[in-house]
């Protein structure tokens, strides 16, 4: 599954890790549905998308653990091109691979983090908002400055998946609490949720073992 941003012009940036999380609001009442990593995604045509946020983080260097690519970007550059992308006026294509999120959007925000104890190491938050070119059209039967402002609207919808992980050979609960919710020193809560599975040592977990994560 690849996260990324198509400029008019093709050029893709692609995010080097997946968000743990997508959350997508949208318009008709407000409703927010979260979409949980590895879980199934379903998004049938209608209501249209209002916003789409999510928080990753770009890492100083290239871990199989939890990169999709191996030629990841520097930190710094990836967050000023994520800059350009809030500065800039054009809308920009945001595609999830293996789902129907294939959407035009614009950059609302971008928040950056940076955390002790992770060197080089970017966090960050990002917003979307769907974009839609406004075409107007004569009304039938009418000339003049008469039109009508026509609008598409995809409708999107979600299956909420409870979140798992089931441990592989070399895992940690620290390398876990990374890759799954971003930040190494969650491992603790891992561990408390999950006390009676992986028993009084937190380091003596084993391959096949399902951990809650939330």
């Amino acid at each position: 599954m690849e996260f990324s941003l198509t400029d008019g012009k093709g050029k893709k940036f692609q995010f080097p890790v997946n968000p743990e999380e997508v959350t997508i609001s949208r318009q008709k009442g407000f409703d927010t549905t979260t979409i949980l990593s590895y879980g199934e995604f379903d998004f049938p045509q209608g209501e249209k998308v209002k916003e789409i946020s999510f928080s990753s983080f770009f890492p100083k260097e290239y871990n199989p653990a939890y990169c999709t690519y191996e030629d990841i970007p520097d930190p710094q550059e990836a967050m000023n091109t994520l800059n350009g992308f809030l500065l800039s006026k054009n809308p920009l294509r945001f595609i999830i691979t293996e789902t129907a999120v294939n959407v035009p959007v614009i950059v609302a925000s971008h928040n950056s983090t940076f955390r002790g104890g992770e060197y080089g190491d970017v966090n960050f938050d990002l917003s979307l908002r769907t974009w839609s070119d406004m075409k107007v059209a004569k009304k039938a039967g009418v000339t003049g400055s008469k039109t009508a402002a026509v609008n598409k609207k995809p409708r999107t919808d979600m299956k909420e998946k409870k979140k798992t992980y089931t441990v592989k050979s070399g895992d940690s609960l620290s390398k876990i609490a990374k890759l799954e919710l971003g930040d190494s020193s969650q491992w603790s809560r891992i561990y408390q949720l999950n006390k009676k599975v992986i028993g009084q040592n937190p380091n003596a977990i084993k391959p096949g073992q399902k951990l809650v994560l939330s």
